[in-house]
């Protein structure tokens, strides 16, 4: 008895190809079908593996994504299991590949994933900062105004905040996260990672603001920022809640 059809969603390397998992060549390697965010970019892939190009080889991305979706539908109809994969990471986070993944539900599909590498995950993971519970926000807006907008978001959030970034404005992004979220803010900004140059610069949103101001760094960036101190924010609330009150009484501000 054949397998029903289904989407498969296709974590690939994201930066070095040496990461790609076993399984994940073997799923490559049976597919007849196989949509992709740049089939350029994948080829080499598929290249690197001795994979032959599946029958059915065409691309999924931002500006096609709803017609491609409606292909993926098309081809699991007609019994044909789909891999859906971006040019790095897992489609679907910060990618495309929502589409697929909602109108192969809705059609009565099977939705599966073989998982692999995420540059969030690494990225806190190697930052220094508090793992236990985060928050992941992808790209914030372009726009300075939009962006604090965005960040505002989150500035009372006690969980570590993941975000990418493009290298031409990492400079602009932590100045803004360092009015928003505060300047003594603990940060890691981490480049390239997986590949030769991986690097991260860890220091407060101050610090890394000066420091990547006007600088354009090599390859894409992936910003963790630290949660609001829970014992700090518990202080200062403390503190906003006496200075009131003696405000209400007519009293003069304590000293410090």
């Amino acid at each position: 008895m054949s397998e029903a059809p289904k989407l498969i969603l296709l974590a690939t390397p994201i930066g070095n190809l040496e990461d790609a998992s076993y399984r994940l060549i073997e799923t490559l390697k049976g597919l007849e079908a196989l949509a992709c965010e740049d089939t350029r970019h994948s080829s080499r892939l598929l290249e690197r593996y001795g994979i032959a190009r599946p029958r059915h080889f065409f691309a999924y991305h931002e500006h096609n994504e709803a017609k491609a979706a409606e292909r993926v539908v098309t081809l699991l109809r007609e019994g044909v299991s789909v891999g859906l994969m971006s040019d790095a990471g897992t489609p679907g986070l910060s990618d495309p590949g929502y589409r697929a993944v909602v109108a192969a539900i809705e059609a009565g599909f099977e939705v599966s994933a073989i998982p692999g590498p995420n540059a969030a995950v690494m990225a806190l993971a190697i930052s220094g900062l508090p793992s236990a519970s985060f928050t992941f926000k992808g790209f914030a807006p372009k726009k300075s105004g939009q962006r604090k907008t965005f960040l505002e978001e989150e500035a009372g959030s006690f969980h570590s905040l993941v975000f990418y970034e493009s290298p031409r404005r990492v400079g602009d992004f932590l100045s803004d996260a360092a009015e928003v979220l505060g300047e003594e803010r603990p940060a890691a900004v981490c480049f390239e990672l997986t590949k030769i140059y991986e690097r991260v610069a860890r220091g407060s949103l101050a610090e890394l603001a000066e420091r990547f101001s006007g600088e354009e760094p090599r390859g894409e960036a992936c910003i963790v920022i630290g949660g609001l101190d829970r014992k700090q924010a518990k202080e200062e609330a403390r503190a906003a809640k006496k200075a009131a009150k003696r405000a209400r009484y007519g009293l003069p501000p304590e000293e410090a």
